[in-house]
């Protein structure tokens, strides 16, 4: 008789001055929103993952894992990256009560990014998805190119990348033809999805979440700047159309897999507007959106979200944009580096995918 895998499911422990006893509050209404990038199928090779167990990878137990810990999360809002909408999720969910927007990757790629949110929990009034490779039409656009120096980067590269990335994707950024051709370069099939929800609780706040996953490889980080840059700007564009059209001061959540460790350009710019260059100091720009990130503002980023003989660091964020309305209470533990059920690395009996779900419950008061 077979006997399911002991899959370890996270929780959420409340941070300093948080409470977690209650989903709500006479001031206020709290929600959990989690992201998790959770492994696309198509991904899936014993060559690219000889590390895990082979009963880990098939399709049937990967796909009944990743769902007890989905629901087993309890959250209202689920970003999901690497995500196949025509497989089995979408139906399944939907009898737990969560209804689902999706957008696929360009390029007929097999996964994307989806955002699932409990219908009990919140309304979805407006959805606008983002198309990274809209980019190559905005080369000599200031979102994209805003001197001299990034478009050196655009067209020569980044030498002196960090070593992050998920290694399930590789050795093939060489294969999209020539990289000195910044056109070329921008085009990595890459998407995001944003949507404005409203929360069904007796004032009715709204929330503009967005969900992205950017590019993977570490000799490209110029290009995960980029994509950063536009999808802040897309961002800003979509909140002042949602404030206008329901007359609101929404609150800003971004979350999704950066292929970006801590201390590297894309983070930087994220938090503070800083981008840093060998060729020049740091240049503070300012953001369209300021945001932070959830457990850097609360317990410090988790030692790594992403973890495989080549590569154990952190790549996944929810940032928010911190206001008096707005914050985070409790966040979704995450195991350390010696834990037992990360040992010979991911995927594995305890953790369907190479990436771990990460989490916030924030609470939101009247303004």
């Amino acid at each position: 008789m077979s006997t399911k895998p002991p899959l370890k499911c996270p929780k959420f422990v409340p941070v300093e001055g948080g409470d977690i006893s209650s989903r709500s509050t006479i001031d206020g209404i709290k929600f959990r929103l989690v992201s998790y990038n959770i492994l696309a199928q198509v991904y899936v090779k014993s060559s690219l993952f000889p590390h895990s167990p082979p009963s880990c990878l098939k399709w049937k137990n990967r796909s009944e894992a990743v769902l007890t810990v989905l629901k087993n999360l309890g959250a209202d809002f689920l970003c999901l990256q690497e995500l196949a909408h025509d497989d089995f999720y979408k139906g399944i969910m939907e009898t737990d009560g969560y209804s689902s927007i999706y957008i696929q990757r360009s390029g007929q790629k097999h996964d994307g990014c989806g955002i699932f949110y409990k219908q009990s929990s919140s309304e979805l009034l407006l959805q606008e998805r983002i198309e990274y490779n809209d980019l190559v039409n905005l080369i000599q656009d200031e979102v994209v190119s805003c001197d001299d120096e990034q478009s050196n980067m655009l067209s020569k590269g980044n030498e002196d990348a960090p070593k992050d990335g998920s290694s399930h994707q590789n050795n093939t950024s060489k294969n999209h033809g020539d990289l000195s051709d910044p056109r070329i370069r921008l085009k990595r099939d890459c998407v995001g999805i944003m949507a404005a929800f409203r929360l069904k609780s007796p004032f009715n706040h709204v929330i503009v979440v967005a969900n992205t996953h950017l590019y993977w490889d570490p000799e490209l980080a110029d290009v995960k700047l980029a994509q950063a840059k536009y999808l802040l700007s897309r961002l800003a564009q979509f909140k002042t159309l949602v404030s206008h059209k329901f007359k609101c001061l929404p609150s800003v959540i971004v979350a999704g897999d950066f292929n970006s460790v801590p201390n590297d350009k894309v983070y930087q710019y994220l938090v503070s507007g800083y981008s840093s260059s060998a060729q020049q100091e740091e240049i503070l720009e300012e953001l369209p959106i300021p945001l932070c990130s959830v457990y850097a503002f609360t317990r410090g980023e988790p030692p790594f979200t992403n973890c495989t003989p080549d590569f154990t660091d952190t790549l996944d964020y929810i940032f928010f944009s911190p206001s008096d309305s707005i914050k985070p209470v409790s966040i979704l533990e995450l195991p350390k580096k010696d834990s037992p059920e990360v040992v010979g690395c991911l995927p594995n009996q305890y953790h369907p995918s190479d990436h771990l779900p990460i989490g916030a419950e924030f609470e939101v008061t009247r303004e």
